[in-house]
This record gives structure tokens, sequence and C-alpha cells, in this order.
């Protein structure tokens, strides 16, 4: 971990050791915080060599598929073979040990914001590591390095980065500090509003609409204070996150649980609050034993397979049961770990 006073001339001893012959590629697991920083890295490279972003998960959300389209962000699945066409791999907002796709990699740039774990990789060859638990987002610290530097980012880097600072803070509701504002008021000043605005705004797909009517249909009330959704099939967790995210914006809903088979074989619900419940903690109780489960205060998820529901018992009412019955355990308890989140926040 860099000192954020050394941070700067970290990242110029570094850059003075890149080399016009070497190929450098940026893997990320791409959410609005890694395309963000993964397109800032390219602007500090650019000049000084050949770089390329991959990407290991499949892009779906459409808010997300905006991002993409609109700020030129594209990045390519990543396989295994591509190895052998680079000499040198970064990383950032993520760590080797965050998903099994980074394994073997050979990394020898990490910059990322989530808690460190250095014996994960210490076999690695790392000529620049800048982790900071303490930023809310990873582009918060791109910013630093792209003033310091004296680059001016274009209105479409601004705004990726912009977003990624977004996303990941929440606005400032979930993370964030003095550093995180700071970056957002100086990248806001530099970004291009009319494509914040269409990107923010694409939060759904057209397909999805009639599941929403489902959730709606069988919204009922749950614990006395909270509601459930049941949607049913579905092929991916997003538009769990999407109708869970939708119900927060209701006066009056304090909490709300929505859940879905994902492709027939995972059972996900998708927790959302307004702060006055543990959701985290209720997510935890309610299914820790049958899978993965927990979360924060406001927001919480839990995974686990089909196979955990009893014969003869729906899905439904397995997760009803739970929902209305299950008793918090003591705080002093470890919470089961959480469900890990689908990336693209």
């Amino acid at each position: 971990m860099v000192p954020r006073g050394k941070a700067l001339q970290a990242l110029k001893d570094w850059l003075r050791t890149v080399t016009r012959d070497q190929r450098w590629c940026i893997v990320i697991n791409a959410d609005p915080d890694a395309m963000g920083a993964a397109a800032a890295l390219k602007r500090i490279m650019a000049a000084r060599t050949r770089v390329d972003i991959y990407r290991i998960n499949e892009i779906t959300r459409p808010d997300n598929l905006a991002f993409m389209r609109y700020l030129h962000t594209d990045s390519a699945p990543w396989k295994e073979e591509y190895l052998e066409q680079y000499t040198h791999f970064a990383i950032v907002d993520g760590q080797p040990h965050h998903h099994k796709n980074f394994s073997g990699i050979p990394f020898s740039v990490i910059v990322d914001h989530h808690p460190p774990k250095p014996e994960e990789y210490a076999d690695l060859d790392l000529r620049l590591v800048d982790i900071r638990p303490q930023a809310g987002a990873t582009c918060t610290i791109f910013c630093e390095y792209l003033r310091g530097l004296g680059l001016r980012p274009s209105p479409r880097l601004a705004t990726a980065m912009l977003l990624g600072i977004r996303t990941d803070t929440a606005l400032f509701e979930r993370s964030g500090g003095k550093n995180d504002f700071d970056a957002y008021q100086w990248l806001s000043a530099r970004s291009d509003p009319m494509l914040l605005r269409r990107i923010t705004r694409s939060e759904y797909l057209r397909s999805w609409l009639p599941l929403f009517s489902r959730a709606f249909r069988n919204l009922s009330e749950c614990r006395g204070t909270g509601f459930h959704a049941w949607v049913g099939d579905v092929q991916n967790a997003d538009l769990l996150v999407a109708i869970a995210d939708f119900f927060t914006r209701v006066h009056g809903l304090r909490w709300i649980a929505v859940s879905g088979l994902v492709q027939k074989e995972t059972v996900v619900v998708i927790f959302r609050g307004d702060g006055t419940r543990d959701i985290g903690r209720l997510a935890d109780a309610c299914f820790h034993d049958v899978g993965s489960a927990g979360g924060h205060r406001s927001l919480g998820r839990a995974e686990f397979p089909v196979s955990a529901v009893p014969e003869g018992e729906t899905c439904l009412n397995f997760i009803l049961n739970r929902l209305h019955k299950r008793k918090l355990r003591p705080k002093k308890d470890p919470l089961a770990k959480p469900a890990p989140a689908d990336r693209e926040k």
C-alpha cells in the first residue's frame, strides 16, 4: 500500500519504466468504477505504450451497456490464451484474489479501494501497488493521478470516472469522504451533462417490463413493516436488483425483498431498505444456513441452490416462511459471508 502523499511519486517512478516495446493489458471485473479507472489508466499510459482493456464478466445491465455505448469504454471478454499476447498486466478496482478468472495472470500493477490481502499476491512481481480502503471509489485515486500529472480528461473520460464514483459511493449515501467529494466536483466541471443523463436514465430493458408487472402482482406484506415480491424464473439477477431498487422509491415502504430463480439453478433474494432495519442482518438470519447471505444496513443479498428447497415445497413458500419466522442472530456472532454481488453495480 502506498501512503497518499507518496502515491503520485510512486506512479511517476513506475511510468518511467513503461516503454514503447511493452504490450500492456488491463483486466477488470467490469462495473462503472472499474471501467472508468481502466480508461483513466489507459489515458495515463497512452503516450508511452499500447494498452488494451479486457473484462472477465458479461455486461448485461442496461445502464452499464449505455455506459459502454456512450462513453466509448469498450472492453473485450478476457480469454486465457491472451496471456501470450501481452508482456505486462494491470488490475484496477480489484485484486487478484477477487475472482477465479484473475488467477494465473502475472499482474505488475494493482490500484484498488477494497481491503488489501497482500498474502494473496505475494508471489507477483509488483511494480505499482496503490490500495486505499478509505477511498470510496478507485476513480477517486485516478482523479488524483490525472490532476497530479497535469492531464486534463476528455468529457467522456471525466463522465466515466464521475459515474464510477457516483456508483460505488451510491451518491455518497453508502460511502465516500472528502477526497471522493473533491474528485466528484473536479470531474463534474469537466464531464458531459447530456451523456450523464442518458446513462443514468438507462435503467431498464423493455423485455423486463412484464416481469416488473409480475413483481407488482405478487407483492405481499412481510414482518409488518416490509414487503416481498416473487418474480419467478429470470435469466440473471440484474432484473431482481432493478426491481428492488425501484421499490425503494415508493413512499412509506421501509424495506423490500425481491426474489427469483436464476437460470433454474440458483435462488437469489435481493434486499433493500431505508436504514430503519438492518437489512444485511435480516438476509443473514433468513438464509445463512442454506447459502451465502449478508450485506449492509440498507442493502443485502442471499443466494442458495434450488436444491436447498425441501422436496414438495415451492421456492416461494420456502422464502416466505423464512422471511416471516427466522430470528436475527446475535450481533456478537459473525455474520455469514455476503453473497458475491454482481460487480455490475
